[in-house]
């Protein structure tokens, strides 16, 4: 694909440097000469100094032969402008705009749902803008995602599907310690299935030789209400989560808090893990040292217990018993004080800890000072942004340990080399790993095996190292 991203900060070199791995061609603009030093330094692509929102600008670029552009610039107006002039001129290309103000995003979302008839036809997307990702919402859920999961480790899930990925430890007392994976099945009769390993600090997707150390950290394909049976083999405790803290009532922890009380308010359930019913309710604290923020979460949560404070004071967590807890959720915007706080509040006795950080190496560094699940922002946002640029057959993208490696969820098009093959016909070990199939006319995920056939429509979810990620989609007749 060839991609224009406008907005050459963090995010956007992140987002280049995944697609230029990938073979994608790309062109980078920002307008600030010290930004664009530093990008054209550090990556293997077309980098202007230029303003992004200028159209003479973008068409030296290549606007009118490229497959999609990304507005990722610190300004939400500068991202919606350009991807209107865009639109009114190239309404072909893919228009993807980062928007952090939450007012627009919602009221774009509200027109969207309240005109649906009109858009799903030949309207033009609202702005111009045919995907919209707001940083926040992508973070909430994340970690909403993580809680839901007993906020053992860090947790992929898929829509639609009874399946999860879970990341798990190999502890001292692990029953799986010397055995190699083909060797696990005598342990567990539960349907499931290792996708990676981490080992020495390398990371590899493995075979049925194997061996599994102490140490060795896994990711564990199965049924949500089979994760306890898997946490039990690898020597992982499970604590029940009675008590949840949530510091930070700024937009993030907002979102966090309205959707944990709503799942309580639909029987939010964690009986996979602890074998009975568990509901978040009264047990919800939330902690912000704004005591503007805190009053207005007093006033939009009624049923949770509200405090001003600062959780690097200890008299206060104290005073207020926060260090009795199951589980903190740090998600201020200050990240670096939700990775050290939560280190913090695990030392002085809470069960776990969730923290939203800044990107994937801070998340590496989190988990080795004690933090059971880092949730990286700004990963999630590329994450999100690169699903949308796969081609209207990937439905969705999550990176796992540390970027090394890629999930893909995508539907197989009527015009792929695969249809009528069986896996293990494509099978390339190490390489790629079909993890979950849902055969077309079925509403079901299943684990393959070798014998499994490949047909048009179905759907697979995979697991494949980043780099060659784009390959392997291209031979799979994904565009």
């Amino acid at each position: 694909m060839n991609i224009v991203i406008i907005g050459a900060g963090f995010t956007g070199v992140q987002l280049a440097r995944r697609l230029i791995n990938e073979k994608n061609e790309v062109t980078l603009i920002d307008n600030d000469e010290e930004t664009v030093r530093h990008a054209s330094n550090s990556l293997d692509c077309s980098v202007i100094q230029a303003d992004g929102n200028n159209l003479e600008t973008l068409e030296d670029a290549g606007i009118s032969k490229a497959d999609a552009m990304v507005c990722v610039t610190s300004s939400d107006e500068v991202n919606m402008i350009t991807c209107s002039l865009v639109d009114a001129v190239y309404p072909d290309v893919l228009k993807i705009a980062r928007v952090r103000n939450f007012a627009y995003y919602m009221n774009t979302e509200k027109v969207h749902k309240q005109h649906a008839q009109a858009f799903a036809g030949k309207h033009r997307p609202l702005y111009g803008i045919d995907y919209m990702i707001h940083p926040d919402i992508e973070a909430a859920q994340a970690i909403v995602q993580a809680v839901e999961s007993g906020a053992v480790s860090d947790v992929v899930t898929f829509e639609n599907s009874e399946y999860e990925l879970t990341r798990v430890n190999i502890e001292k007392n692990s029953k799986l310690t010397g055995l190699t994976l083909k060797d696990i099945r005598l342990h567990a009769k539960i349907p499931f299935l290792v996708a990676y390993v981490e080992s020495n600090g390398s990371t590899k997707l493995p075979s049925g030789q194997t061996v599994l150390y102490e140490g060795d950290s896994i990711g564990v394909l199965t049924k949500k209400d089979d994760v306890s049976e898997i946490l039990e083999l690898t020597g992982t405790e499970v604590e029940t989560l009675d008590k949840i803290a949530l510091v930070g009532a700024g937009k993030i922890g907002t979102l966090i808090a309205e959707r944990l009380l709503s799942n309580s308010k639909k029987k939010f359930i964690f009986s996979r893990l602890f074998g009975k019913n568990k509901r978040i309710n009264s047990n919800l604290a939330i902690v912000d040292s704004n005591k503007a923020l805190a009053k207005e979460a007093a006033e939009k949560f009624p049923q949770a217990k509200v405090y001003c404070g600062d959780i690097t004071d200890e008299n206060f967590l104290y005073e207020e018993s926060l260090t009795t807890y199951d589980l903190v959720i740090c998600a201020t915007q200050n990240h670096e004080l939700n990775m050290v706080g939560a280190a913090y509040l695990e030392s002085l006795g809470v069960g776990k800890t969730v923290s939203l950080v800044e990107n994937a190496p801070f998340a590496e560094i989190a988990r080795k000072i004690g933090v059971d699940v880092p949730v990286p922002l700004r990963d999630a946002v590329v994450d999100s942004i690169l699903s949308h640029l796969r081609g209207k057959t990937v439905t969705g993208i999550h990176t796992v340990s540390s970027g090394s490696l890629e999930i893909v969820e995508l539907t197989l098009p009527i015009d792929s080399k695969i249809n009528g093959k069986s896996l293990s016909e494509i099978a390339d070990p190490g390489k790629f790993l079909v993890m979950l199939i849902k055969k077309a006319g079925t509403d079901v995920y299943t684990i393959p095996t070798g014998t499994t056939s490949l047909d048009v429509n179905d759907q697979l979810i995979l697991i494949v190292d980043a780099d060659k990620s784009n390959k392997l989609l291209a031979s799979f007749g994904v565009k």
